[in-house]
């Protein structure tokens, strides 16, 4: 007994499981260390809520859970005046569509450019610096000047999204055509592929991964610009009613909608990644060789 707990040790100290550039958590140990930070953040908000509402129970800016589910549940099932829909089901719908259409054009613009400026050197010459130029650009100073040209309609969210996000895309996917090797392309040639059929039958499937990337990447700003222009222009939406409860200081209704924007994007980047490995499953064995 002795000598196999020796060997334990032994093998433990050649193979640590959390320090060291060679080690190897295990799966249990992955999914403990990747629960710890989520389980400290959640420890100290209720140790400091439990704490100023015992010195004040009036205290609004770190409320209970019990209060935060109280709000949730009233959200949940109270109609919207106006339109007689239910208020959360009616933010979240709306958000969702408006970030889809947005990542949507924007992916699909992406994708034609930048497969393009990285196949053709004239198509390249022409628009490549114009893109880098409007990827620079920052979409929420030009705000007051959509909101002037397109009003506060659905369309002043779906182009700030666009704008924020497609040319940062097509660079991206650009690149990705761009580190293709050349032996490729002059394989399909020879083989009698004409230069159309190079690009969208040999190139184009192989970026797709690239691009799926870099949507799952610009999720995160697409959303920063969709609650932007939701504050400003909108009648319903999550950023609308965070932009709308934040005068009231209501807390219980903000942090919820916040965790709930957070889920619907890691949800988001989970199914693009699910995705990405059933349809390109030797993407993730060249990128991690």
């Amino acid at each position: 007994m002795r000598e196999k707990l020796m060997n334990f040790w032994e093998r433990r100290r050649r193979n640590p499981c959390f320090w060291g550039l060679h080690a190897g958590p295990g799966r249990y140990l992955n999914w403990f260390l990747a629960l710890v930070p989520f389980a400290v953040l959640v420890s100290v908000y209720l140790i400091a809520s439990d704490i100023r509402l015992k010195e004040n129970p009036d205290y609004k800016y770190l409320p209970s859970v019990m209060k935060m589910a109280e709000a949730v549940k009233e959200l949940v099932a109270t109609e919207d005046l106006r339109t007689g829909h239910y208020i959360l089901l009616q933010d979240t719908l709306s958000s969702l569509r408006r970030l889809g259409m947005g990542m949507a054009l924007a992916a699909l613009s992406a994708l034609f450019l930048g497969l393009n400026q990285g196949c053709f050197p004239g198509f390249r010459a022409l628009l490549l610096p114009f893109t880098k130029f409007l990827s620079i650009v920052p979409p929420l100073a030009i705000l007051p000047i959509l909101l002037v040209a397109f009003g506060v309609h659905e369309t002043v969210k779906v182009v700030l999204i666009f704008i924020g996000t497609a040319w940062v895309m097509s660079l991206d996917v650009h690149l990705a055509a761009c580190k293709l090797p050349k032996e490729h392309i002059t394989k399909a040639l020879t083989l009698g592929a004409s230069p159309l059929g190079v690009v969208y039958r040999v190139v184009f499937p192989q970026v797709m991964p690239r691009l799926i990337e870099s949507v799952r990447l610009s999720l995160g700003p697409a959303w920063l610009f969709l609650l932007a222009a939701e504050a400003f222009a909108a009648s319903e939406g999550l950023g609308y009613r965070i932009y709308l409860v934040r005068r009231y200081q209501a807390m219980d209704v903000i942090i919820p909608y916040v965790l709930l924007i957070t889920f619907l994007g890691f949800a988001a980047d989970w199914l693009l990644r699910t995705y990405m490995r059933w349809k390109y499953p030797w993407y993730f064995v060249v990128r991690e060789s």
